[in-house]
């Protein structure tokens, strides 16, 4: 099963950023479907990267940087503590085989194109892009419900 801390990071950051009041790690646990120890553990890593701020015993996280300032690949880096990786090449081909000793060099320029141009698209869409899109998201389902009533 693949690593959900990047999905569940940017949830924090946009709970964070959205909530009119203070929230903690339990409120946020309830929103994405964990358990808070989870989501306490995804907060740690961005509390180290000055990304939020919140203080034991205290309700309320704070958010440090503006969510336009922040870019969704910074947010990947700080979770998944690396660059963004899609695809996995095995490791133990046959290297007596045509194919097994060149499958790797013959599919890694693929590969590394679709890496980099993830890479590209995540740097250049920001918290604040994917706050914009909640809302919007929010007011479609807000007028469609209205609208059907």
């Amino acid at each position: 099963m693949k690593d959900t801390k990047f999905s569940i990071a940017i949830h924090i950051l946009s709970m964070i950023a959205l909530s009119p009041h203070p929230i903690n790690s339990v409120d946020i646990a309830k929103s994405v479907g964990t358990n808070p120890s989870y989501i306490r553990k995804i907060m740690s890593l961005l509390k180290d990267h000055k990304i939020i701020e919140s203080h034991r015993g205290k309700t309320g996280i704070q958010l440090l940087v503006d969510p336009g300032d922040l870019d969704l690949l910074t947010i990947y880096k700080i979770v998944e503590e690396e660059n963004p990786h899609i695809f996995q090449v095995h490791q133990n081909a046959n290297a007596e085989c045509p194919v097994g000793r060149n499958i790797v060099n013959a599919v890694f320029p693929f590969l590394d194109d679709a890496e980099k141009r993830l890479q590209h698209s995540l740097q250049h869409d920001t918290l604040a892009d994917v706050i914009d899109r909640l809302k919007q998201l929010e007011r479609s389902r807000n007028h469609e419900g209205s609208s059907t009533n």
